[in-house]
């Protein structure tokens, strides 16, 4: 796997830092597009599936937390994050679950 392929644990430490979120999944689905546009031969690092909850969510539409995702992984975009499935709610507390 190339150095420049991103991996769940990047995006993960990305969003903590960036979003603060109460709850966090990244899940690397890579595997189950192969062959389909934005793939590579290594099965990892291009599709990625997003839960989180963060308080920083509170009062802000759904479009505007998909935005806060996808500019806070931008970097990882540019190296090949070819798809995100992003699950966003608001957290006002440390309670909520997704």
């Amino acid at each position: 796997m190339s150095a420049n392929v991103p991996t769940a644990a990047n995006l993960e430490q990305r969003l903590r830092e960036r979003l603060q979120p109460v709850t966090l999944q990244v899940i690397d689905e890579s595997y189950q597009h192969a062959g389909h546009v934005g793939a590579n031969d290594s099965g990892v690092g291009t599709h990625f599936r997003v839960k989180i909850a963060s308080p920083l969510f509170t009062g802000v539409s759904r479009v505007a937390r998909h935005r806060l995702v996808y500019d806070s992984l931008q970097d990882f975009i540019d190296q090949g994050l070819h798809a995100l499935a992003i699950e966003a709610e608001a957290s006002p507390s440390g309670n909520t679950q997704i």
